[in-house]
């Protein structure tokens, strides 16, 4: 989903490299790096980046480039703090491999064992799926990001509980699937086992003893930092501020802050085989599971470089064959902040990229770049391939949309008033959708995101993210809804495309509590003829209960005076007919399969 934000203009700041020394002198394989790293700054329209250089326990590079505050000009150093995403991720499985060397778990024991408030679709997935499945992402569950990411919460319980209503896609072990539910598992069973939170275990078990003192997993700490990176995205050619995003409750999967220095002890611990200033952090055998690969994530055939392939997964990290030599690295983003760690175990080397920009290429230009050089290798024009890139990618977006427009069917309306749209609709793997009316069109609040429903076609209708400033986004919208009918003709679900690929899940609209007074009850009490049965209405504590012979009597939820919702049948409705203020002469039972009418009997 495209992000649009009120955001500062800053076209008019002259981006000229701004390159931190560090006092050290640099290695003779890396001598004219800062020439192509301010280079790639300025190429790559970046607000800022870090990078640090390991070679087995020594840094042999750290350096910072750009801005950390652009309005302010304020200069990244090695020592800056940026969110690092999804490389916390290898954090987290980690301390399992802790925990399994102190006997508190197994990776292949069974995960809900371990945390028995998560549950997934089936019994068949909670009797088989283990902590290495979560680890490798092979449970069958596709991304459900939207779930977490516009349905924003910090309460882990709440959020763990959505895995249940998640329908996998694909066999147990079957297919590689990114997902972050996995690794928020993870953090969980972690502060199961060992009573306290996930943020303390990180900070007792890594960060201290690995003098990461820079680190963090609190965006708010974060943010009082005075040496802390703001977060940015590019608009066009124009670099705009962003907001920062608190993801803390599903922090495991990728909150943790941290520097180009202090991530650099961090690869220290995974080169050397688990040790840190000769202290044991990390099993050797743990390392060896995780930096191996554990799940196929695609061919990994060579492409137009025949020398990079191979696509594997391990515990926390991606395995892959980076010009003759296995290279062990994971990314991360989150808005406004792209990262890349990564390791070569057979030649004792590491590279730490952090951008304080959103979804950016640069971590894996400058990586690629430090690499060629590191091997002695002919370098590769990193740089310019990714512009070109870039430029054949927005050529195929272009036509991308162009045929996405042939798909709208143009001069339909909507089949209801746009009244009839609004409500609360909601997905207990979700959460809640908010639509409203206002100057004749149609909103949605969704978490923070407030969104125009511009009409599309019929029924259909494209989410425009609304700005701060309060303008909906202009480009084409790949989330639609689609609302739909009961079989009485009234909007009663939605469904919607927030994630390319998966089913739309669907959201129901959730009945508004209506209050209908007594006087207007008593009129429906009665006994009515359906058929050859007696149809009984009757009202205990000021709620209509209908009886039909052999079922149950099934209590009802007002609608308004005349219509009430069967409570226990989904798409079951009653509606009152009356006269006057005379009593109910008949009922009418709306239901799939029809509508049927039962008079009063003994008018």
């Amino acid at each position: 989903m495209k992000r649009t934000l009120t955001l500062l203009l800053l076209s008019s700041i002259n981006f000229l490299a701004i390159a931190q020394e560090n006092n050290k002198p640099v290695d003779a394989r890396l001598q004219g790096i800062d020439t192509l790293l301010n280079k790639v700054l300025k190429d790559q329209n970046i607000a800022g980046f870090s990078v640090a250089v390991v070679d087995g326990d020594k840094v042999i590079y750290s350096k910072g480039f750009g801005y950390r505050d652009v309005e302010n000009k304020k200069p990244v150093t090695p020592n800056t703090l940026f969110s690092i995403g999804s490389s916390s991720k290898a954090f987290t499985s980690a301390l399992l491999g802790i925990l399994q060397k102190e006997g508190k778990l197994s990776l292949d024991g069974n995960a809900v064992s371990y945390l028995p408030q998560l549950r997934f679709f089936n019994d068949n997935m909670n009797n088989q799926i283990t902590v290495r499945d979560m680890m490798t992402h092979r449970t069958g569950l596709s991304r459900y990001d939207a779930s977490w990411y516009i349905f924003n919460t910090s309460n882990r319980d709440s959020i763990i509980n959505r895995v249940r209503y998640m329908e996998p896609n694909a066999g147990l072990r079957e297919k590689w699937q990114y997902n972050n539910y996995m690794f928020l598992a993870q953090g969980m069973i972690a502060e199961k086992l060992t009573g306290k939170t996930w943020e303390q275990n990180i900070k007792e078990r890594f960060f201290l003893p690995l003098d990461m003192k820079r680190s963090n997993t609190s965006i708010t700490e974060f943010q009082k930092d005075p040496d802390a990176s703001l977060p940015y995205q590019l608009d066009g050619d124009v670099i705009k501020k962003m907001d920062y995003y608190n993801i803390d409750g599903m922090g495991p999967a990728g909150s943790i802050n941290s520097s180009a220095n202090d991530i650099a002890n961090w690869i220290k611990v995974w080169i050397s085989g688990g040790h840190y200033n000769g202290k044991e952090i990390i099993s050797s055998d743990y390392i060896a599971q995780a930096a191996s690969p554990q799940m196929v994530m695609g061919g990994g055939l060579p492409g137009s470089e025949t020398d990079i392939y191979m696509s594997s997964y391990g515990l926390g990290w991606m395995i892959s064959s980076y010009r003759g030599h296995y290279m062990v690295e994971h990314g991360g983003n989150i808005d406004g902040f792209s990262a890349s760690v990564s390791f070569f175990p057979t030649d004792k080397l590491g590279v730490v990229v952090l951008t304080n920009q959103n979804t950016s290429a640069v971590p894996s230009i400058v990586l690629n770049s430090i690499a060629d050089r590191l091997f002695k290798l002919k370098p590769i024009d990193w740089n310019n391939k990714t512009m070109e890139a870039r430029r054949i990618a927005k050529e195929k977006s272009a036509g991308i949309k162009k045929e996405a427009d042939l798909k709208q069917i143009l001069n339909t309306k909507p089949s209801h008033s746009l009244k009839e749209y609004t409500g609360a609709f909601t997905n207990p793997g979700y959460g809640l959708l908010d639509i409203f009316g206002k100057n004749d069109s149609l909103f949605v609040k969704a978490g923070k995101y407030t969104a125009w429903l511009k009409h599309y076609h019929y029924d259909v209708f494209e989410w425009r993210e609304i700005n701060k400033d309060g303008k909906p986004d202009t480009s084409r919208s790949n989330i639609k809804f689609n609302f739909l009918t009961s079989t009485d003709g009234k909007i009663e679900s939605l469904s919607a495309s927030f994630e390319p690929g998966m089913k739309p899940p669907v959201f129901t609209l959730k009945p508004k509590v209506v209050n209908v007074d007594m006087k207007t009850l008593e009129q429906y009490v009665g006994e009515y003829t359906l058929g050859t049965m007696q149809v009984k209405v009757s009202v205990r504590n000021k709620v209509l209960y209908v009886f039909v012979p052999g079922q149950q009597d099934y209590e009802t939820v007002a609608l308004d005076d005349y219509n009430f919702n069967l409570k226990a049948l989904n798409g079951y409705s009653v509606r009152f007919e009356v006269k006057g203020k005379e009593k109910a002469e008949s009922v009418l039972f709306i239901q799939p399969n029809g509508t049927f009418k039962a008079s009063r009997k003994n008018k």
